[in-house]
């Protein structure tokens, strides 16, 4: 199969079917980015596109079914065994949604929709997370600051990763996954430049420590390069350089990290002339930084098919150094080592390691003497080869100047025949001595140095003899660390019985002796026993440590929706305990064992508020208590801040959140006033304060319930003096009214401007608020002005010259505004208020009652003006007592709820002995005084 890919043309792939002598050509509707075999059946091919879409054929690329779109690139894969995360079926895959928050995804390839969508996880995981590695799938989850690891073990359910409980990661690498083991090298939260090494029990779920603070950097697109280096060929040793005091030292492992050791400098350098280094003081170290490219070499290398050559760049001394660097190889897997380069070369493995081939980095020296047709100096951009052959290909230029070459340096000269079985020798893996390398003794073939024969195929191991087991076979096991005298000892934070804790009366469950042999160690017999786990029957215990969360671990409820309980026990047996559970809200349930709640014990809420939930569990030997303080919420929709457009200077003013819906359980109340930086934080909805300064002032109110926070700003004018007038419009103005905020706001801003053009009065005078309700009203506020200099101040009679002025207009006639075309509309001079009226629900419900009470209002207020003053004209703005309606601010929300109900037909929810009755504000005694006095 080839991909053709031309944007200006077309995209196709042609395939064949007879070994390339033919192709078919099959023409793509989408650009293909990548392609991804199915690992065993060779048809089934997934296709991700350039515009992130993933694409499935069954039919080798003839045709392609959608899977979905806006798939995260490189974050999909098959399901290669069978699963409990996707049906018992190899047609299964996983891929992450590249949404706004990437979202684990498994289906059937052939039935991939949203209704047969499998999420192992309910929420996100992190972006670029997925990792799927052999038997394993790796995925990372942030929650409280914090990462979760999860790993999945051949497919089946998603585990969290165990790492020492005070770890704390901030990042963490898979290493390797190599025999059924997972190697991770984690950054803890105290650590910057290093990493540690954990190495994982089978199933990638338990990791004990390996090697601290290895060494790490950034490569050249911002990866992290991490300094620890697989031997190939010998399963289980490792090389890595460890941070020191600010030093950096290279330690060999040859047991999976079960023990480092520093490397031996070599005797004699690269003359004869001898080496004084003695550790610990002294090692070699060395630069660990591999190839990214298959077919060249980089700092360090070694083959499978030669296991105890190793060629790496380094230096001897107290540290790793980037100074006087060396070439070193060692013949016997590390144990000794010799100089063989005084400057850095990039060395080849040719005939199945049987000739090294080594290269100077910046130009062509051949390490052995032969005859070759090549110039003497080549600028080397890249270097081919095959392990398996005995030649090269190099590839650059013989000057900057020159055209880019390419030439092949061919070996076969060199040798005189093929390797028969009489050149090879026996040669023993060991570390220093020490024959049983992960529990065997492995003895492998390797042709005798005198002997310049081809091997041609790699000879192999001749045999490996498993060893009697020793305590050096055995790792601590999870939640115990070695200790000087060797003994692994539990962890201060771990408590070794805790591994029973969900065990069942009458089970067995496996009792760790501390120890766990290294995983695909080989040893036999010996201490195997001793420190192998048992099995134990589950104790009886009395219920201890119980505890009571929520699926979600949160503490806030939808009122209405189920909630989800979980019950957990540090010891005990909840199978065989009588759990009971007080939910606080009037109803208790009684479990006789666990099985009705495995999926978690649901309830669902009816009402909002703090419900104290109580769980009891009691068997034969005790019984245990848990508490938990639940709070059950209705989702805040809106919040509506409900005060006075203007006030006066040093009086107190009352500001109120209006909320829908009303009951919406425990919230809290953070206010600002002004250009006040420090909020003021509150429990209650209302709030009363005073402001000193005159001019235009902002309160804001952010109402916090659950996660939801919503805020609302309002403006208002403070100031000593100012004068107001009620406004009318003409009838037809009710028809176009649909009473919401934003449509009173815009309202507000043509009548001002009408008033404005009439009367040539600046603007900065005037504020105009449209109230709620019906008949449609306006409050007419004129404020007294100062420029910025503040001499030139409006005393009361400028501002009764302004109000004469404006009433004249308005009685003309001359105030009018075009709302649409043929529909004009009046403005009128209404009557004189004594107060103007406040909204206090931020939908149109009030509109009735607001209309009533206007009716009334403006009836015994003419009637008490006219009674005490015996004119008619702008009054002194003052609240009423026991009138608790506010005048609705011009620069209302647009997010306030428009009820359903007739706006003609609703309600406001005022408890009537808030209100008062006609005789009794007639009683009421009024403080009415004229502006100035």
């Amino acid at each position: 199969i080839m991909l053709l890919t031309d944007p200006e043309v077309e995209s196709s792939l042609l395939i064949s079917s007879d070994e390339g002598a033919t192709y078919q050509k099959y023409r793509l509707n989408f650009y293909i980015n990548s392609l991804l075999f199915h690992p065993k059946k060779e048809d089934w091919i997934l296709a991700y596109s350039q515009d992130q879409k993933l694409f499935s054929s069954v039919e080798f690329g003839r045709r392609w079914l959608l899977l979905h779109e806006q798939v995260a690139p490189n974050r999909f894969y098959w399901f290669v065994t069978v699963g409990r995360v996707c049906a018992q079926d190899l047609t299964c895959l996983g891929f992450v949604l590249f949404l706004s928050d990437a979202q684990y995804i498994t289906c059937k390839m052939q039935n991939c929709s949203e209704a047969t969508h499998g999420k192992p996880f309910p929420g996100y995981i992190d972006h670029n997370s997925l990792i799927v590695q052999d038997d394993y799938v790796f995925v990372q989850l942030t929650s409280g600051g914090r990462p979760h690891y999860y790993v999945s073990y051949r497919r089946n359910a998603f585990t969290q990763m165990k790492l020492p409980k005070y770890s704390l990661p901030k990042d963490m690498h898979v290493i390797s996954t190599d025999e059924n083991q997972v190697f991770a090298a984690v950054q803890e939260w105290n650590q910057n430049d290093t990493y540690n090494l954990y190495i994982s029990d089978t199933r990638g779920v338990y990791f004990t420590l390996a090697l601290e603070n290895v060494k790490s950097s950034q490569g050249l697109e911002g990866n992290v390069m991490i300094d620890l280096y697989e031997v190939a060929g010998i399963k289980g040793m490792f090389l890595a350089n460890k941070k020191i005091d600010n030093q950096v030292k290279t330690f060999i492992t040859y047991n999976k990290g079960r023990d480092w050791s520093l490397l031996q400098a070599p005797n004699t350098d690269l003359r004869g002339n001898p080496v004084h280094c003695l550790l610990p003081y002294c090692s070699l170290h060395l630069h660990l930084k591999v190839s990214e490219n298959p077919y060249t070499s980089g700092n360090i290398a070694s083959r499978d098919t030669a296991p105890s050559i190793i060629v790496a760049s380094g230096n001897i001394g107290t540290e790793l150094s980037d100074k006087d660097i060396s070439m070193f190889v060692s013949s016997d897997a590390g144990n000794t080592w010799r100089q063989i380069f005084e400057e850095e070369h990039s060395v080849l493995y040719l005939d199945q390691g049987g000739v090294l081939v080594a290269m100077k980095h910046t130009s062509l020296n051949l390490w052995v003497t032969v005859p070759l047709s090549v110039p003497d100096s080549v600028w080397c951009y890249l270097l081919l080869y095959a392990v398996s052959a005995v030649f090269c290909r190099v590839f650059g230029h013989f000057s900057h100047r020159s055209e880019w070459q390419l030439v092949k340096v061919d070996y076969k000269s060199i040798f005189d025949r093929r390797c028969e079985e009489e050149d090879y020798r026996p040669w023993q893996l060991h570390s220093q001595g020490e024959a049983c390398i992960m529990g065997a003794k492995r003895i492998y073939r390797k042709r005798k140095s005198e002997k310049k024969c081809m091997q041609g195929k790699y000879a192999g191991a001749m045999t490996s003899e498993p060893c009697v087991c020793t305590e050096a076979d055995f790792d601590c096991d999870y939640g115990y660390e070695r200790h000087s005298n060797g003994q692994c000892l539990p962890a201060f934070w771990y408590n070794p019985s805790s591994l029973s804790k969900d065990c069942r009366l009458g089970q067995s469950y496996l009792n760790s002796t501390g120890y766990r042999k290294v995983v695909s160690n080989n040893c036999t017999d010996g201490v195997r026993e001793r420190y192998t786990a048992k099995p134990q029957q589950c104790p009886g215990k009395a219920p201890q440590g119980l505890r009571i969360i929520t699926s979600d671990g949160k503490l806030t409820a939808e009122q209405g929706h189920n909630v989800t309980f979980l019950v957990q026990l540090e010891e005990g047996d909840l199978q065989r305990s009588l759990i009971q559970v007080d939910f606080g809200d009037g109803i208790a349930m009684s479990y006789a064992n666990l099985s009705s709640t495995e999926d978690g014990i649901k309830h669902i809420y009816q009402n909002v508020g703090i419900f104290r939930v109580t769980v009891m569990v009691e068997n034969s030997l005790g019984s245990d208590n848990a508490v938990l303080y639940l709070h059950v919420t209705c989702p805040l929709e809106h919040v509506h801040l409900a005060l006075p457009f203007v006030t006066t200077k040093n009086k107190e003013v009352n500001a109120t959140a209006v909320l829908w819906p009303s009951q919406v359980g425990t919230l809290t109340y953070v206010w600002w006033f002004g250009n006040n930086t420090e909020p003021l934080i509150t429990l209650e909805g209302s709030i009363t304060f005073t402001f000193s300064v005159e001019g235009m002032n902002t309160i804001t109110v952010q109402v916090s319930a659950g996660s939801t926070i919503l805020q609302d700003t309002k403006t208002i004018a403070v100031y000593e003096q100012f004068q107001s007038l009620r406004l009318s419009f003409s009838p037809n103005l009710d028809d176009y009214n649909p009473d919401i905020p934003e449509w009173r706001r815009d309202i507000s801003r043509v009548v001002k401007r009408a008033l404005v053009e009439a009367t040539g009065i600046s603007s900065k005078h005037i504020l105009v608020a449209v109230l709620p309700g019906l008949p449609s009203s306006a409050e007419l506020f004129i404020l007294p002005y100062r420029d910025a200099t503040r001499e030139n101040k409006r005393t009361s009679a400028d501002l009764e010259q302004i109000s004469e002025r404006l009433i004249q207009k308005l009685n003309q006639n001359l105030v009018h505004f075009e709302l649409k075309p043929g529909v004009r509309i009046l403005v009128h001079a209404a009557h004189l208020t004594t107060a103007p009226l406040v909204d206090l629900t931020p939908s149109h419900s009030g509109s009735a009652m607001l209309m009533l009470l206007s009716v009334v209002f403006v009836g015994l207020a003419v009637f008490v003006i006219y009674k005490y003053l015996g004119f008619v004209g702008f009054s002194f703005l003052q609240k009423i007592p026991g009138l608790n309606i506010y005048a609705q601010m011009q620069n209302e929300k647009d997010q306030e709820m428009v009820s359903p109900v007739s706006q003609r037909e609703s309600i406001p929810n005022i408890p009537q002995s808030e209100l008062m009755s006609p005789e009794q504000l007639v009683d009421e005694k009024l403080e009415v005084q004229p502006i100035g006095k």
